[in-house]
């Protein structure tokens, strides 16, 4: 009776038994409301195939979809004082910090590398939204200066992918330092003569929008990205006006004049690597033209038809006596 218990019972009880399914196999469309699998919505870097509509993708996952073959080096950040004002609200500021860590796997909110793009040397920061917020503290502030130093050494464009909810209030007036800290950094890759590309991806809103997110030589945004400073709320209420329904999206910044271009993320990495060329007065090389033999047969009998034409005495016109 051993083979009853040991095979045939386990076998009977798994089908009442409830499959564990993971609660991320599926993803819901936020526009359309259609379930796509996680790995198509990976595959094309989580942009909902259907709709176009742009998800938030992963700081890691973009740094591989930008540089050639997903191959960079991470540029370490420098140490900062963690939780210099000693604060607490509901929480202690070191647990916030300890639960992010431990959520995302980073310490920071921040990617700063080094890598190639389409064969070109490039420097790129990526905020990562899932770590409070991606807001902007000492250590982003830090990160961010040292990347652009990074860059200005080994004379490469550098572009700054942002997604933040603004300044992180639990550093008071240390995280709002780090805008016009970041200002120095943008102002010395000017002066080296080093393109500053700015990619504003969804949300980029607070003490980033108005600091260097909105500084760069160029300006290109994901489509649908909420952009701006304030809330649509708070603006409604000290203008006391209805806001467009698109108001501070990529594309009413576009027709505003605010933002340059509206790229998909499909096409991102090449258009980066076609601005940056262009700044930097990289030489393009152009495609070998392959002469059609048909096409040079034809060239050289006009050529041959015109030299002898050239080549015989005009007539004179004969005058009437």
């Amino acid at each position: 009776m051993n083979w009853i218990n040991s095979i045939v019972r386990p076998k009977i009880s798994g089908l009442w038994k409830k499959r564990e399914v993971p609660e991320n196999l599926w993803i819901k469309c936020p526009e359309t409301g259609e379930m796509v699998f996680h790995r198509d919505l990976e595959a094309n870097l989580w942009v909902i195939p259907s709709s176009g509509h742009h998800m938030r993708m992963p700081a890691r996952k973009r740094l591989e979809s930008l540089f050639d073959e997903g191959n960079y080096t991470r540029l370490d950040a420098p140490d900062v004082t963690i939780d210099p004002l000693k604060f607490r609200d509901s929480k202690r500021y070191t647990d916030r910090l300890k639960d992010a860590r431990a959520k995302t796997g980073e310490e920071e909110a921040i990617h700063v590398a080094q890598g190639k793009v389409n064969g070109m040397d490039m420097t790129a920061a990526v905020q990562d939204f899932d770590f409070v917020g991606g807001s902007l503290g000492m250590a982003v502030g830090e990160a961010i200066l040292s990347g652009m130093m990074k860059a200005v050494e080994a004379k490469t464009p550098f572009v700054m992918f942002t997604a933040s909810g603004g300044a992180r209030m639990q550093e008071g007036i240390l995280s709002l330092m780090q805008m016009p800290r970041t200002t120095v950094g943008i102002q010395m890759l000017r002066e080296a003569g080093l393109p500053y590309i700015v990619v504003l991806t969804n949300p980029t809103t607070g003490g980033v929008s108005a600091s260097y997110a909105m500084l760069g030589d160029v300006h290109i945004a994901e489509p649908g990205a909420m952009i701006g400073f304030a809330g649509r709320r708070v603006i409604e209420q000290t203008v006391r006006e209805k806001l467009p329904d698109d108001f501070q999206t990529a594309e009413y910044l576009l027709d505003h004049g605010m933002v340059d271009m509206v790229v998909p993320r499909q096409e991102m990495k090449d258009t980066l690597a076609r601005v940056c060329g262009i700044l930097m007065k990289r030489e393009v090389e152009l495609p070998a033209m392959i002469a059609d033999e048909t096409l040079t047969a034809e060239v050289s009998e006009t050529e041959e038809a015109t030299t002898s034409d050239a080549q015989e005495p005009k007539k004179q016109p004969e005058v009437a006596e």
